[in-house]
């Protein structure tokens, strides 16, 4: 069952086209991340759904009704901000509560929601405490709590774990999934961050300048990347420009290398063309029969702990390998080495 459905919005401010014909359909559960830089649209779109922008174009709909005209208080929309907007001067079970009050909802039956929602994100200790006591990590967990506490239809996070730090951020990840699994509820996430999208969402919406470029589950969306820019901004990357070969699965890099896909190449109208290979795919040494092969020079290498980031230099550019540590990749600075991956492991992206 589709919970939330846009169809063509857009939002516009003076001569700034900030969203542009974003059409898209969440079903009822599911958590989506809209995910993409600063300025891409993706915060504009929520604050669209949410009620606090009113669309130029397009329609919103929300459990099969149509929004745009609908005050935000009326939208029956969870939200947690950035900057979690908790009041300073009240306690943390009165900060959960505030939603119900201004419903009107009977005393008993808000100590009660207040109570299930403290103990939903572990805060049952700190009901009598005020937000500056808190950590940011349970500032953010008290925020969560009053987003669902009064059981929205649909709830809107923005980037709201951008202000923690890493452990805590990776914590908090958790608890997301655990709460998500526990309730239910349909979420919509804003993040810049391509790994925290990765690991919270069943699908991501990939924005950039305005536009929708993809729409996936996080590993078709890492694997199988539909445009150039999902393809470098989501996890590192390695895109290889050249030209489709005799072939419509190979690609001849500009110094005659010949590279192989398993699906046919997306190559313009000159015949450029491009293939995508991560640099976890890539193996060094003697290549097997069939693999691609690219002989490189050793540029650097980062210790990374488990593994080690290799910049290489071949005829043709650059190529980042990620590659077990090794006493001997620790010392091939300057060296020669033969870098080769799969052809199943070369994706198709269109060219520059």
């Amino acid at each position: 069952m589709s919970q939330l459905r846009l169809h063509q919005v857009g939002k516009r401010f003076g001569a700034v086209q900030a969203v542009i014909d974003a059409t898209l359909e969440v079903q009822a559960g599911e958590f989506v991340s809209l995910l993409g830089p600063s300025g891409s649209g993706k915060t504009t779109t929520l604050m669209m759904i949410a009620g606090f922008e009113q669309p130029t174009t397009g329609s919103i709909e929300l459990a099969g009704r149509q929004v745009e005209q609908v005050p935000p208080n009326q939208r029956e929309i969870g939200m947690v901000f950035q900057n979690y907007a908790l009041f300073p001067h009240l306690s943390i079970a009165a900060n959960i509560a505030f939603p119900l009050k201004v419903r009107g909802r009977p005393r008993a039956e808000t100590e009660a929601a207040v109570q299930g929602a403290l103990a939903l994100v572990g805060l049952e200790e700190m009901a009598a405490r005020r937000p500056a006591q808190l950590s940011g990590g349970q500032q953010q967990r008290v925020a969560l709590a009053r987003a669902l506490v009064y059981q929205p239809r649909l709830l809107l996070l923005d980037e709201p774990l951008s202000a923690l730090d890493k452990n805590l951020r990776e914590q908090m990840q958790i608890e997301l999934r655990r709460i998500h699994r526990q309730v239910g509820i349909t979420t919509l996430y804003v993040t810049h961050d391509q790994s925290e999208a990765m690991t919270l969402s069943d699908r991501i919406v990939v924005f950039n300048r305005g536009r929708i470029e993809q729409v996936g589950a996080p590993l078709e969306v890492y694997a199988r990347p539909a445009t150039r820019f999902a393809a470098g901004f989501i996890g590192d990357s390695n895109i290889l420009d050249g030209l489709m070969a005799d072939a419509a699965t190979q690609l001849r890099l500009a110094d005659g290398t010949l590279l192989r896909a398993e699906v046919p190449l997306r190559a313009n109208a000159a015949g450029a063309a491009s293939l995508l290979v991560r640099p976890e795919d890539i193996q060094l040494g003697e290549p097997p029969a069939q693999a691609n092969a690219l002989p490189l020079r050793v540029k650097s290498v980062l210790n990374m702990g488990p593994h080690v980031l290799l910049l290489g230099e071949h005829g043709g550019g650059e190529l980042r390998v990620r590659a077990p540590a090794s006493a001997e990749v620790l010392r091939s600075e300057g060296s020669r080495i033969t870098a080769w991956w799969l052809p199943e492991k070369s994706w198709p992206i269109p060219p520059a």
